[in-house]
């Protein structure tokens, strides 16, 4: 094209790391694709994104931004007044940084940004990793240029424009090795025995009370033998639970790298995060899921059914979460090999470890055909 200047881009997401990572890790991709693109991000200033952005190499605009208060709809006058704010605020930042695209990678911190985006008729783009999509996502779909899903599940939810470019490509994450340390030796890493049945616990980068008092009850009964747990509590509930380690037990606040871990383990038990299924996936981690109940619009629960549905892991609700329950479904899946083999196979085959790459190029490839069109 006619044009090699600088390309100018936003996203607009955050609140929580599902929806800000996603697009930090599109926004890496897109400028190692095509070194012209300048993505500007526009967050919350309540969200992740205000401790996580200024740390990024990337601009941003945090604004005064608030989701819809459903259960307390008198807060309202909150997110009425901060989206006026926010709207005046994109305006003046469009002066000298209009954008040729909008990507929304969902939470209510993109809600006004692609608002604003279509009065001023430029192309939007949403990224969604859950299976059931989000308020923004199914809100701003139909005039969206493109969509990208980090389910296939998630199309029965949305209408989209005729002619949009719907792809599930994936949740993007760090995609493992190329080469991987054998399982022996990995295990070797945790000091544990090569024949272990090792289990990765992990409940979230704040820890999951509910998982970690069941698998604390569980190492006070006594975990069966040849089971061992690499077990991540989360930063929050550290405290509580180191004491914990054992032999057969490694305790840790958060795993970073987790990439040992991973490579360890012949299950994981986790919640159903869309970024922790999705690097399951690429791990070929067979796991049982324990949605968190109180997730929005209890998408966790919805992830769960999905990939229980494709056998690459069991759904077991909050609900019933009993150290007898869960010591049963571990020893089910350790007594039988071949199911395990069947849902690490079918892990693999949802794997989409290349997600952030595809995403970038399928986005660039539009922003061709776009400017393109434009210039004719």
């Amino acid at each position: 094209m006619a044009d090699t200047g600088t390309r100018r881009i936003w996203f607009a997401g955050g609140g929580t790391g599902g929806h800000l990572y996603p697009g930090l890790a599109i926004a890496r991709a897109l400028v190692r694709h095509d070194p012209r693109f300048a993505p500007t991000f526009i967050g919350a200033q309540r969200g992740i994104e205000r401790d996580v952005l200024p740390t990024t190499e990337f601009p941003h605009v945090l604004l005064d931004l608030h989701p819809l208060y459903r259960q307390q709809p008198w807060r309202n006058w909150r997110t009425a007044i901060g989206a006026v704010g926010a709207w005046r605020a994109l305006s003046s930042l469009a002066r000298d940084n209009r954008p040729e695209a909008v990507v929304g990678t969902g939470g209510y911190a993109a809600g006004v940004a692609l608002a604003w985006a279509r009065a001023h008729g430029i192309p939007t783009v949403l990224h969604e990793p859950d299976s059931h999509p989000g308020m923004t996502t199914r809100a701003f779909a139909g005039g969206a240029r493109a969509v990208y899903l980090g389910f296939p599940e998630a199309t029965r939810y949305l209408r989209t424009a005729v002619g949009a470019d719907v792809q599930a490509l994936g949740a993007p994450i760090e995609a493992p090795p190329s080469t991987r340390v054998g399982r022996a030796a990995a295990r070797a890493v945790w000091n544990f025995q090569p024949d272990s049945f090792v289990i990765l616990v992990v409940g979230g980068s704040q820890g999951a009370r509910a998982l970690n008092e069941t698998v604390a009850a569980w190492c006070a009964q006594g975990l069966p033998d040849g089971v061992s747990l690499i077990w991540a509590t989360g930063k929050t509930q550290a405290t509580a639970f180191l004491d914990r380690e054992s032999a057969s037990v490694r305790v840790r606040p958060y795993l970073n790298p987790i990439a040992d871990a991973y490579a360890a383990a012949d299950l994981a038990i986790t919640r159903a995060g869309a970024m922790s299924i999705a690097e399951l996936c690429a791990w070929g981690v067979p796991s049982i899921l324990i949605p968190l109940p109180t997730a929005a619009q209890n998408h966790q629960a919805h992830n769960a059914t999905a990939v229980a549905a494709s056998g690459a892991a069991l759904h077991l609700p909050q609900a019933q979460l009993t150290v007898s329950k869960l010591e049963s479904l571990v020893q089910d899946l350790r007594g039988h090999p071949n199911r395990l083999d069947a849902m690490r196979h079918a892990a693999r085959e949802r794997a989409r470890p290349t997600a952030a790459a595809d995403i970038a190029s399928a986005l660039h490839a539009l922003m061709e055909r776009l400017s393109n069109h434009k210039n004719t």
